[in-house]
């Protein structure tokens, strides 16, 4: 019979995203139970919250979770910190604790990249797993809805966020963003050529979350192209549950008397497929606008609670 253990996890990052999944893994686990908050910022509002929640904390980042009496149980590890300090940490943590599996929240992607509904059960045996970032875990299941109708040549997202929504962390990754984000379109959804940008809206008051995801395919049924997207934004509500399409899918049709010129890639004729989002967040730390950082947050949870059901059950 297989045993009910929880694996221990330790959070490193004690900002926005770190706090926000520290609560989620306390109020909503099932096969984790939160151990360590990591930090860098002895005064950070992340870990005076994990300390008065009863979680381990250290201000002395990774080394300082190394010398913990608790690193000796940790078997996740949630990297909420930066790409360029997620590269060191695996490799720090990777050295002393080679089996210990990491789910990266930065856009570092030294593991393969992961959308829960789109690729996760072939990824479950990974030691580290990317989850690409806010606006790829948005959009790139729209474009792998597309894909598993109709051959996709091109894919271009558009994730506009609060820009109060973008700490630290978010704007120090613009460049990783775009250019992770833009990779996970091809190697996930399917599109021959993937494009993302993203948009900070400083609006006041805030605004939530919005995507639009444009895809360009081979001809196919609109029917079924509909039916496909709506099964999968079904799919990510259950594990984002402020996650909805914000109207109808809406087609057009490119003749090739008019095809359309794509860059890399020539002329285009077939079906074009717009996909309009909105994330709205569970507002369990931060605001609810904050759609973008809750979305990484919930389908990190998603992820290690997948991987931790695997193990329990082998």
């Amino acid at each position: 019979m297989p045993s009910e253990r929880k694996y221990k996890v330790a959070i490193i990052g004690s900002g926005n995203i770190g706090t926000d999944l520290m609560i989620k893994i306390l109020r909503h686990a099932n096969h984790l139970e939160m151990s360590v908050m990591v930090g860098i910022d002895a005064s950070s509002d992340g870990l005076a919250r994990a300390q008065r929640m009863g979680v381990a904390i250290t201000h002395e980042g990774v080394e300082g979770l190394a010398r913990m009496p608790e690193f000796t149980d940790i078997d996740f590890v949630f990297d909420a910190t930066s790409a360029s300090a997620h590269v060191k940490n695996d490799a720090f943590l990777r050295a002393i604790k080679p089996g210990i599996r990491l789910i990266d929240l930065t856009p570092a992607a030294i593991g393969p990249y992961c959308v829960p509904v789109v690729n996760l059960e072939a990824n479950l045996h990974q030691l580290n797993v990317n989850m690409v970032t806010c606006g790829g875990q948005a959009t790139i299941p729209m474009v792998a809805a597309v894909s598993r109708v109709a051959k996709v040549h091109y894919a271009e997202i558009v994730a506009s966020i609060a820009s109060k929504s973008a700490g630290p962390g978010t704007r120090a990754n613009i460049d990783e963003f775009t250019e992770t984000t833009s990779r996970a379109i091809e190697v996930i959804g399917g599109a021959t050529k993937g494009k993302a940008i993203i948009v900070m809206n400083p609006a006041e008051p805030p605004l939530m979350m919005r995507d639009t995801v444009f895809v360009l395919s081979e001809a196919a049924d609109q029917a079924r192209v509909e039916a496909s997207i709506e099964e999968m934004a079904q799919a990510v509500h259950a594990y984002v549950p402020g996650y909805r399409l914000k109207q109808k899918v809406q087609f057009e049709v490119i003749g090739q008397e008019a095809p359309l010129k794509i860059p890399g890639l020539g002329t285009f004729s077939g079906l074009k497929t717009s996909v309009f989002l909105e994330v709205e967040g569970a507002a369990h730390y931060l605001p609810a606008y904050a759609g973008n950082l809750d979305i990484m947050t919930s389908a990190a949870l998603a992820t290690a609670e997948r991987i931790a059901q695997s193990l329990i059950n082998a």
